[in-house]
Parts: C-alpha cells; sequence; structure tokens
C-alpha cells in the first residue's frame, strides 16, 4: 500500500468556493504541474498524461460539500484514491492531497517520487488561485 499526503497550504477562497471550483471538472488544470503533457476533462472523469508515465483516467468518487472530493482510478490494473481535503476556515481555507494505492513493491518503488511530486504540485498550484 502505498499513502502519500500533500504539504497543507491556504487557499485565499471559503472552502466552499475551491469545492465548487475543483467540481468543475476541467478547472482542475490550473493546478495540474508543467509535467502533465495532456489533460482531458469531462463531467464526472479527467485524464492526465506525465512525461515518462502512461495516462490516468480518474472518476468522481465521493465528496461530501465542502469537505473533501475523492477521484478513483478508472483502471483496475491502478487501483488509487486521490482526495482533496478542505478545511473551513472563514474566507479562506486549508488544502492538502492525499493519494492511496494499492501497488506491488516494484511499482510502488517506480511512482512513489512522481506521484508525491505531482501531489505537491497540485497543492502548491491550489494556493496561488
Amino acid at each position: 500500500m502505498l499513502n502519500l499526503q500533500s504539504k497543507t497550504v491556504v487557499v485565499n477562497k471559503s472552502a466552499a468556493a475551491l469545492f465548487d471550483y475543483l467540481n468543475e471538472l476541467p478547472n482542475l488544470k490550473t493546478l495540474m504541474p508543467e509535467s502533465v503533457e495532456r489533460f482531458e476533462a469531462d463531467e464526472d472523469t479527467f485524464l492526465f498524461g506525465m512525461k515518462g508515465l502512461p495516462d490516468v483516467r480518474l472518476l468522481r468518487h465521493e465528496e461530501e460539500r465542502p469537505s473533501f472530493m475523492r477521484f478513483k482510478s478508472a483502471s483496475s490494473k491502478l487501483d488509487f484514491m486521490l482526495t482533496a481535503q478542505i478545511k473551513d476556515l472563514g474566507e479562506t481555507c486549508e488544502l492538502h492531497f492525499d493519494f492511496e494505492g494499492d501497488f506491488n513493491a516494484m511499482m510502488k518503488m517506480m511512482v512513489e517520487r512522481p506521484l508525491k511530486n505531482f501531489i505537491e504540485d497540485l497543492a502548491a498550484n491550489a494556493a496561488k488561485l
């Protein structure tokens, strides 16, 4: 099992406003790191492709406005969840991303660093909103 957590960042939006922003999946493109070469989104899924890694599609899985939004991998070959955790602070909010994946040891070794960098970049870019 691979569990990763980004740093917690402050976002200059209310929790509800941030949740609504993230809920519009095409907006997630603004959070993507520079290493993302491909991004597609529709109402319930988004896909991204990073340099050196295969494209990944995520499906809306579970949400509780404005506290969290969870996405699940669309592929049964790569079983993982990505969660945006939002803490209401009034006019601002805190955000961090959690990644939970069920990978074999070899896969874990290959993807741990790029995934950690990815969720850190998501959080850092959200702090700029």
